[in-house]
């Protein structure tokens, strides 16, 4: 049950409107990385942690309704920052209004300029928020990432907090308004927290690498292929010891000579790691066995997705 609390959770404010900005800040509202992409990303994903794993669904029903607060700030923000234009659209009768409104005849023929470019925003919304990103691009769920495995979706969450964040940095560049950088700020900031909220929630999860539960195979899961002509570039990717799987970076210099020798590398044995491919199918299994009686435990029998108390 959502129930809509009128006061936003942070105090969004600007100085003067700014109908350049407010397009910009469009890409926050409907865009690929913005607040509406993040409130159905988690919320889709709760679904499936429900009855298994039901810390993890109060998690991300949490973060999810935080994330349609946000996308209620921007789209309050983005409307403040047109106030005056969107009423002027109305003026079908005053065709001046507009140019006084936004300064003179130049700054007229960069509204119409605008317009143009996003006729979405400025020709078939009356000004207000739309949910497209800010060249007009209507929202789509494919922007949405729902595995249904836990350590896939909490690396998935992280990586859309990253991307959330640069966006409010970039954004920041676009504006002097005092007040909206420091709505900006509030928000880049949520999305530091909600990046650690998953993080955090992933580790919970052990193992929790390889993501899902397949183990991978050792013949493969510490090579690294030189497919660049030209000087061999080394660094902690390719040499040393791979950082998850503690395995010895198997450098081949010269991939096409390796696939030929090896029958499409499938004569090979796994070097430099303790795995082999006997170990790794104890680890399938027994890991399969667990993660499966984690769920089948708590979602056998009848099923209530609520419990109601008088």
């Amino acid at each position: 049950m959502f129930y809509h609390v009128k006061e936003l959770q942070f105090n969004a404010r600007v100085s003067a409107p700014d109908p350049r900005f407010a397009r910009i800040l469009l890409e926050q509202f409907g865009g690929a990385n913005g607040e509406l992409k993040a409130a159905m990303q988690y919320f889709t994903q709760a679904f499936t942690c429900k009855q298994p794993f039901p810390e993890k669904y109060d998690m991300l029903m949490d973060i999810a309704t935080e994330e349609f607060s946000h996308l209620e700030i921007v789209g309050a923000t983005i409307q403040m920052l047109l106030k005056g234009v969107n009423g002027e659209l109305k003026q079908a009768a005053e065709q001046d209004d507009i140019s006084t409104l936004l300064n003179g005849k130049s700054a007229k023929e960069d509204y119409i300029h605008e317009a143009m470019i996003n006729p979405h925003f400025y020709a078939l919304t009356g000004g207000g928020p739309a949910v497209t990103d800010s060249n007009g691009i209507p929202w789509s769920g494919a922007y949405v990432n729902a595995n249904g495995d836990p350590t896939v979706d909490m690396r998935s969450n992280m990586a859309a907090e990253s991307r959330a964040k640069i966006v409010y940095e970039y954004l920041m560049r676009y504006t002097d308004d005092p007040y909206v950088k420091e709505t900006l700020t509030f928000l880049m900031t949520r999305e530091v927290a909600h990046y650690q909220m998953f993080e955090a929630a992933l580790n919970t999860i052990q193992p929790n690498f390889p993501p899902g539960v397949l183990q991978s195979d050792p013949r493969h899961s510490n090579t690294y292929y030189n497919m660049s002509d030209g000087e061999v570039i080394r660094g902690p990717w390719n040499e040393g010891t791979s950082s998850q799987l503690k395995e010895e970076w198997q450098f081949v210099q010269n991939p096409l000579e390796r696939v030929r020798e090896t029958e499409g590398l499938t004569d090979l044995e796994p070097e430099g790691t303790e795995r082999t491919l006997e170990s790794v199918a104890d680890a399938d299994k027994k890991l399969s066995e667990e993660r499966s009686e984690e769920i089948i435990e708590k979602t056998i029998g009848s099923s209530q997705w609520s419990t109601y108390t008088n």
